[in-house]
């Protein structure tokens, strides 16, 4: 891994650390909104405020939620430029090393930009030797390493919001979780909040909130007898057996305590988890399984270990003494099963022994003595090192005396680059994998800035090993010895975990070389017989002389119930928990929350996949390999909305102009139609129609069915698709055929609710669910919040199962093999009896056989208002495959027969609908579809479509977006 670098992005004027007590009421602390009386405020804090240039950070509100050891952080930041001219402030934030960004938006002057994950492109050179994108109209964000950075023009009495979103799975180490926030606004913070919300299966234990970290400890300013084990000022715990919240809320004048840099520093969580003996925890959500094994009470496995030390020049004065540091205290927990020995390096490699030696304590004496000596000087020979080491364990491995059962491996410290010998990265990479011959582990270690990480990572990588940073200013000794203990006490090797064969897919990594004690394996994958009442597991491994068989058999209902309840008691703990005070990022705060807690075993599958995939990537063999795994983890990327090596998150900038003010939002023609289709129009149906990314309408004349089943030059043929859709907020319309009659209604979900549109599996074995958001409704609106579709699912069960799955930025089609395809491109595939074409950022059109089709229209705004959100419209284009049974909010009109009639009894003359042996009241209104490029009369039934649909609103809910269940619709009576 590259060096972190921290871009300070606002300079604050030079304060003093004393107790400053002097007030000064002159100074205005108006545009602050501190939260506290401005007379509380000492005249140093009031200073710093009214005389800083840059934009103020009014609110900075972290908010994490970690369920089940998956940790999903949302960042609010509100940031006020108080000056009467455009001025340039800048967000960042530090996001831990092995999170993935998952979303980025901004609000500048009352306009949402919203982010958009792209594939990494290759770079081009510039003339002036840089690196640059072929495209680069739009500002690239990318984390300058751990730091995420985007600067942007506010303009002048004004403010900026940036809502940022990150998602990590907690590794354990030494028997704990460890959760760290980074807390580095670098300057005081008028309203400054951490939630973070712990929800386990199992009870939580072990509980700790460190004091602030920062650099080789606590803030410089914490007191000495609080930097021993004391949490942050203002930290609230409350602990509940399975749910755990943490809050720390410092006010400004607390915050000023700490430090006036607003570099506070790290706030650090560590916890366990209770667990059972036997296989593991194995949770089941919406077709997806995580499984969390960490055995305990096995006695150790003798191992074999080469220390492999740099003696450089580098390494002089602190560096080599906290080596030698914890070497010596390595020395003494070394078991009396173990085997090891020293090599140091520098220009040439020195060995201590020629071979690796038992534990005794005369070996430990005489190694202590060899350590003591060494002394820095010269080159950084890496590759003869890693080249002799290898030898050393290779040969001892080769002898009798060595135990078949042990763990071999090399523990590599290095502070540089390689400057002696082989310095060529992929040479060294090279001779080490043809060194070790897959016999070994190699664990590498880097100490300071000036370390080639990138090699250290994948040297580690590609040969079963982890890499550890230790930074400058850390304490090289106690880090040393924090990760020998990682990996010092090995219990399990050669372990193997398997799973029914026919239930599952698409399973993580789940053949391990060794399993240290302390740590936990982690296991994802996707169940493809959700009706099977049981998951067969079992794990074997070696420990020490003994071959270990475990086997159960999980009661997959069971265990979806409880995982149920488990997301359940996480989303009530984050209803509790306080939002930004910003009504619009507030709401999109909670939808973030809830969405990932609904989900978070489908993204723990993601995550472990796209890990699985640069890996893999990285140990590939051949070009045509690693392009392969290039591609898969690439696909998932998009696929999650993970920002990772393989993606670029892009965003356009808001254009401020040379007065300070917002330059006028780009238009829009209206929608061609005849007359004003608005007149008559509901005021449910009032709305902006959405914008495509490239200013196309998405009307029936670009609505075009490109499946070639030959793969040859795509057909253009327009496809003529009936009127039976659901789109916008949403609103339903349906052509009935046998009557000759359109009728629309509403249907007023909540976000979140999954609603069957089409239900015919057990005939034709087509099923079709879309998926609800929210969004605030606009203002002055009698709506309290609207709803959209933004994923829509297709189930396919004859001849062969298959399901595709439709968002606004791609498309899944998991049959024969699993696709992903990006909206913004034009593309069709077939597989099996299933083709789908996509118009870029237009339409998709699934075809199922010849006589069913369903057209999703793709709505994007390109400058949304707060009330907008991208979402989907669905049009079933060719029924003719569905049978008469076929049932759904759409589906059960496809074959009905309805009639009017005039409501005699009431005084003023009506009109009712009969549908089946009910009467609806209707009222003729005129319908928008299309994008609004055509109109449509329609009779509308008021009140959630009540008797117009077979049931109530509860009979459409699905549990899940593949939930085929045929429900047992209620009959509504007169």
């Amino acid at each position: 891994m590259l060096r972190v670098t921290l871009i300070v992005c606002f300079t604050l004027m030079a304060a003093g650390e004393r107790d400053d007590t002097q007030f000064d009421e002159d100074l205005d602390l108006t545009d602050f909104d501190l939260g506290i009386a401005p007379r509380r405020v000492p005249r140093q804090v009031k200073t710093i405020l009214t005389k800083e240039a840059k934009p103020h950070i009014h609110e900075l509100s972290i908010k994490t939620t970690i369920i089940s050891r998956y940790a999903f952080t949302a960042v609010h930041c509100s940031m006020l430029n108080r000056h009467n001219s455009a001025t340039e402030g800048v967000f960042q934030f530090v996001i831990p090393a092995d999170a993935y960004i998952s979303n980025f938006t901004m609000i500048v002057g009352g306009r949402t930009y919203q982010s958009e994950l792209k594939p990494k492109e290759k770079r081009v050179k510039q003339a002036n030797g840089k690196t640059r994108d072929k495209n680069s109209g739009d500002t690239s964000v990318e984390p300058e390493l751990e730091v995420f950075r985007m600067p942007v023009k506010i303009p002048g009495r004004n403010r900026a919001i940036f809502f940022l979103t990150y998602e990590e799975l907690l590794q354990r180490r030494l028997g704990r979780y460890e959760h760290t926030t980074s807390i580095r606004p670098m300057q005081l913070v008028s309203r400054l909040s951490l939630d973070i919300t712990i929800v386990d299966h199992s009870p939580i234990t072990h509980l700790e909130v460190l004091p602030l970290r920062n650099g080789k400890g606590v803030t410089s300013n914490a007191p000495k007898s609080a930097a021993k084990s004391e949490p942050p000022v203002t930290t609230v715990i409350k602990n509940e057996k399975n749910v755990c919240r943490i809050t720390f809320r410092p006010n400004i004048v607390q915050q000023a305590k700490i430090t006036t840099s607003g570099n506070l520093g790290d706030f650090v969580v560590r916890y366990d988890v209770q667990r059972e003996l036997g296989i593991g925890d194995i949770q089941v959500l919406n077709g997806h399984f995580v499984h969390y094994f960490a055995p305990k009470d096995l006695p150790p496995v003798p191992k074999n270990v080469v220390f492999v030390i740099d003696t450089s020049a580098s390494m002089l004065g602190t560096k080599i003494r906290q080596t030698k540091d914890a070497l010596f205290t390595i020395l003494s927990d070394l078991r009396p099963s173990d085997h090891f020995n020293f090599i140091s390096f520098s220009n040439k490699v020195k060995e201590w022994k020629d071979h690796l030696v038992p534990v005794t304590p005369l070996n430990v004496r005489d190694a202590k003595k060899f350590i003591f000596t060494l002394a820095p000087t010269g080159g950084t020979n890496i590759n003869s090192a890693i080249e002799i080491g290898s030898s050393l364990l290779r040969n001892y491995l080769s002898t009798s005396e060595a135990n078949p059962n042990s763990v071999s491996l090399i523990v590599f410290i290095t502070d540089g680059r390689p400057t002696v010998g082989e310095v060529q990265s992929v040479s060294i990479l090279g001779n080490t994998r043809s060194a070790v011959q897959e016999k070994f582990c190699i664990f590498t270690i880097g100490i300071g800035n000036d370390v080639d990480y990138r090699l250290l990572d994948r040297m580690a990588l590609e040969n079963c090993g982890m890499m550890r940073r230790i930074s400058e200013d850390a304490d090289a000794s106690v880090m040393l010895k924090g990760f020998y203990d990682e990996i010092g006490t090995p219990l399990l090797s050669d372990i193997r975990i398997n799973y029914t064969e026919d239930s599952v897919q698409y399973v993580t990594q789940h053949l391990f070389t060794n399993y240290f004690n302390g740590s936990e394996i982690v296991i994802a994958g996707k169940l493809t017989n959700k009706s099977a009442e049981s998951l067969h597991v079992q794990v074997t491994a070696s420990n020490n002389d003994k071959s270990i068989i475990l086997e159960t058999d999980v009661p997959l209902r069971h265990q979806q119930i409880e995982t149920e309840k488990h997301v359940k008691a996480a989303k009530a703990a984050l209803a509790s928990s306080g939002s930004p005070s910003a009504p619009v990022t507030s709401y999109q705060w909670d939808v973030a929350l809830g969405a990932i807690a609904e989900d978070f075993v489908e993204r723990v599958w993601g995550f472990l996949s796209v890990k699985d995939g640069l890996r893999s990537r990285l140990k590939s063999k051949t070009s045509r390999e690693r392009e392969e795994y290039i591609k898969q983890a690439t696909n998932l990327s998009m696929t999650y909305n993970f920002l990772t090596p393989l993606t670029n998150l892009r965003v356009e900038s808001p254009e401020v102009l040379a007065d300070g003010t917002m330059a006028p939002a780009p238009t829009v023609s209206p929608a061609p139609s005849g007359g004003d289709p608005a007149a008559n129009r509901l005021p449910e149906d009032t709305e902006e129609e959405p914008q495509t990314s490239d200013q196309r309408s998405t009307g029936p004349s670009h609505l075009s069915n490109t499946a070639d089943k030959r793969g040859k030059s795509l057909s253009k043929k327009p496809v003529t698709i009936s009127k039976t859709s659901a789109d916008g907020d949403p609103h339903f319309v349906v052509e009935i055929p046998l009557s000759k009659l359109m009728v629309c209604f509403n249907i007023n979900g909540e976000p979140g609710h999954i609603l069957s549109l089409v239900s015919d599996h057990k005939y034709s074995g087509v099923t079709v669910n879309g998926k609800l958001i929210g969004a605030p409704a606009p203002q002055n609106s009698h709506k309290q919040q609207r709803t959209y579709f933004n994923t829509i699912t297709i189930v396919i069960d004859h001849p062969k199962r298959a399901y595709i799955e439709v968002t606004p930025k791609k498309v899944i089609l998991d049959g024969k093999d699993r696709l992903v395809l990006a909206c913004h491109s034009t593309a069709t595939v077939t597989s099996g009896v299933v083709t789908v074409a996509i118009v870029g950022n237009s339409n998709v059109t699934v075809s199922v056989g010849d006589n069913i089709s369903f057209i999703i229209l793709l709505h994007h705004y390109k400058n949304p208002a707060p009330y907008q959100k991208d979402h989907l419209g669905f049009y079933i284009g060719n029924s003719k495959g569905l049978s008469p049974n076929c049932h759904g909010l759409l589906g059960q009109f496809l074959y009905e027969e309805v009639g009017l009639a005039e409501a005699v009894a009431d005084i003023v003359p009506s009109t009712i609908l009969k549908v089946k042996e009910r009467s609806v009241p209707v009222v003729q209104k005129t319908r928008r579809i299309f994008s609004g490029t055509q109109s449509v009369d329609c009779w509308f039934a008021k009140n959630n479509a009540a008797k117009l649909i077979d049931g109530q609103y509860e009979d459409y809910l699905m549990s899940h977006m593949f939930d085929t269940g045929h429900s047992s619709h209620g009959t509504n009576t007169l």
